[in-house]
């Protein structure tokens, strides 16, 4: 969907990640107006935890975003580190949960919750190894666009069931990414693990979650309650916001708010 430069802010004297989407989006009026909508929106919400946005609009055919460079994503970390401490993953979670439930209080729907969207920054000064920042918003589909099975190639890992059915998704779409996401970075795999994407999507719409106790050692067989929660099936059986699920799962694993960021 997009290609992103390291460039320099001419005016500022400063580096930024600048994103430029496919020339095909541009042409799209209805996702031209949304992207150019929703990134005014993300930019305007100024949470800590999202990423900042320093221009978003249309220039010589382009969609563009220039936002703050970060160079690495919560992807790339566990590709080349593996699964995460607990206490390093829900640590990231809480930071994630508080930017998703921010934007969801503006009506702001992310629909694309993933490791590639979670960047992370090492931390200076403060005892938690990294600084997460979620970002693209604003890059998925019109509302009023059908799901289609090439959207999702590559991220089919995280997708909520509503959305394979065709619904534009709420917040407890993102609350259903984000425990995908959580659970890989305290397990190393994704949940559901399947030959191709159309069993990927049969199995986010119709099969339970493997227990998280069972995938990642020293943790507590309570959190698979609390996961089972966050991905479950119907969204009114889900958590009311990323930050309750996040709270719960500390609980479950035993480790205090004190730790919260």
């Amino acid at each position: 969907m997009a290609v992103v430069y390291q460039a320099k802010d001419l005016r500022l004297n400063r580096m930024v990640a600048l994103k430029l989407l496919a020339p095909e989006l541009a042409r799209d009026d209805v996702f031209r107006r949304r992207f150019i909508r929703e990134s005014r929106v993300a930019a305007a919400i100024d949470h800590p935890h999202i990423v900042p946005i320093f221009a978003a609009g249309e220039f010589d055919g382009f969609l563009y975003i220039a936002m703050r460079c970060v160079e690495l994503d919560l992807g790339a970390l566990l590709d080349r580190d593996g699964r995460l401490p607990v206490t390093t993953a829900l640590l990231i979670a809480g930071q994630v949960a508080s930017a998703l439930d921010a934007a969801h209080e503006h009506d702001l729907v992310h629909g694309d919750v993933k490791p590639g969207n979670i960047l992370v920054a090492r931390s200076s000064g403060s005892e938690d190894p990294y600084y997460a920042y979620l970002t693209d918003f604003g890059i998925t589909k019109s509302p009023d666009a059908p799901i289609v099975l090439e959207h999702f190639i590559g991220t089919v890992d995280y997708v909520a069931p509503e959305q394979i059915l065709g619904s534009p998704g709420d917040g407890r779409s993102d609350l259903y990414g984000l425990a995908c996401v959580v659970y890989e970075a305290l397990t190393g795999e994704p949940v559901f693990q399947r030959d191709n994407d159309l069993a990927l999507l049969w199995a986010h719409q119709y099969e339970p979650p493997p227990d998280l106790s069972r995938k990642c050692p020293g943790i507590a067989p309570t959190v698979d309650r609390v996961m089972a929660k966050a991905l479950a099936k119907p969204p009114a059986d889900r958590y009311r916001s990323c930050r309750e699920f996040v709270t719960a799962l500390r609980s479950a694993a035993r480790i205090g708010e004190t730790d919260s960021p």
